[in-house]
């Protein structure tokens, strides 16, 4: 199967699909190379297209945002469907962690990826746009430049007896595997895109009052301050849980089907009492906290940074005999973070002031330029 009015792109496999896309991995008739077709739901804006034509037509770190090569549109039987042609992607980090079982990407590569993170979101903050949907389902890996001399297999039917209506589809793909786990990453492999800009917004532009960033990694303000528009620092808070997890075997703040009150009371014991208008205005406060802010939980269920850290980065790195890391740079990790999760939006720092900090400057950092002279 071919797409685009000179059939330009043939389809090889399917990679994935989301909510509002189905991506698939085609090869450039034109270039001979391999490119990501994401076919949009019938009638959808193309709002994503327009935001990555702004941020790659930039000079810096443009090899962090999928280049925007093509776009074009096919009609079918439920619709227009928006194209966008882009750069193509080995897998997810939440994928690369879920298919390993450590769940841990090695030190070096976790120091690598997280410089590459933030330098993602500063190069989009630098253009004035909040990417507003942060989590390592949007954080991809790059294809090895291998993939362009493989020769692509067709994808062969096993039932075609059926005859579907013309509004539903006529075949039905399982998603190609061309990732690897966490653990195997090698440093010169962790090459870091920041993906799915559908909800990235300007904040000078429009307002923009919900957050749609997985609750685990959703800044506060979005629960407790819902009439105040978001802000670029909104992305800040998320930012500081994603650097947790990489180097984790789970995220930061534990539990992807907990409620808001379980998750509010886990940031408390992070990061101490909220700003006295939200703290009054908790009416569950009370379950978890008195008034002054004490804890009522036992001990053994109060997990602080510190605890966080130790039983979930050191211990299961230990355990492996992976490398840990150092007092020296836990204390300038772990003073990074807490900044980055200021309960006021005010109180963070940017993404760049985050670049500049000591512990990427001194560890992450490196780590990267190591990676790039493999």
């Amino acid at each position: 199967m071919t797409l685009c009015n000179d059939d330009r792109y043939r389809i090889v496999h399917k990679l994935g699909h989301g909510s509002f896309s189905t991506a698939w991995l085609a090869l450039d008739q034109e270039s001979s190379e391999y490119v990501a077709v994401k076919v949009g739901m019938a009638d959808a804006n193309k709002h994503e297209a327009d935001i990555l034509s702004r941020l790659v037509t930039a000079s810096v770190d443009e090899s962090l945002i999928p280049a925007v090569i093509d776009q074009f549109s096919i009609d079918g039987p439920n619709g227009t469907h928006p194209c966008l042609v882009t750069t193509p992607a080995r897998c997810s980090l939440a994928v690369a962690k879920e298919e390993s079982e450590p769940r841990l990407f090695q030190l070096e590569v976790a120091r690598s990826l997280a410089v590459q993170l933030v330098s993602a979101v500063a190069h989009v903050h630098s253009h004035g746009y909040a990417h507003g949907d942060l989590h390592l389902g949007n954080l991809l890996l790059r294809l090895p430049a291998s993939l362009n001399s493989l020769t692509p297999e067709p994808v062969v039917g096993i039932d075609g007896t059926s005859e579907p209506g013309p509004g539903v589809p006529s075949h039905v793909f399982a998603p190609v595997w061309l990732g690897i786990t966490s653990d195997e990453l090698p440093l010169y492999e962790a090459k870091l895109l920041l993906s799915d800009f559908g909800v990235t917004f300007r904040p000078e532009d429009k307002s923009r009052f919900q957050s749609n960033a997985p609750l685990v990694v959703r800044p506060p303000e979005s629960y407790f301050d819902p009439k105040t528009p978001l802000t670029l620092t909104s992305d800040i808070w998320s930012l500081g849980c994603l650097i947790f997890e990489l180097f984790a075997h789970r995220s930061l703040i534990d539990g992807i089907i907990a409620p808001q009150d379980d998750i509010t009371a886990q940031k408390v014991h992070l990061q101490g009492a909220l700003p006295l208008e939200w703290w009054n205005k908790w009416n569950e406060r009370p379950k978890w906290f008195d008034a002054a802010g004490k804890p009522l939980s036992k001990e053994r269920d109060i997990w602080s940074w510190e605890r966080r850290f130790d039983q979930w980065i050191q211990e299961p790195r230990q355990s492996l005999c992976m490398d840990i890391i150092g007092e020296e740079e836990q204390a300038a990790f772990l003073d990074l973070l807490k900044h980055m999760l200021a309960w006021k939006p005010a109180g963070r720092p940017t993404a760049q002031q985050v670049l500049d900090s000591i512990w990427i400057r001194d560890w992450a950092l490196p780590a990267y330029k190591r990676g790039q002279g493999a």
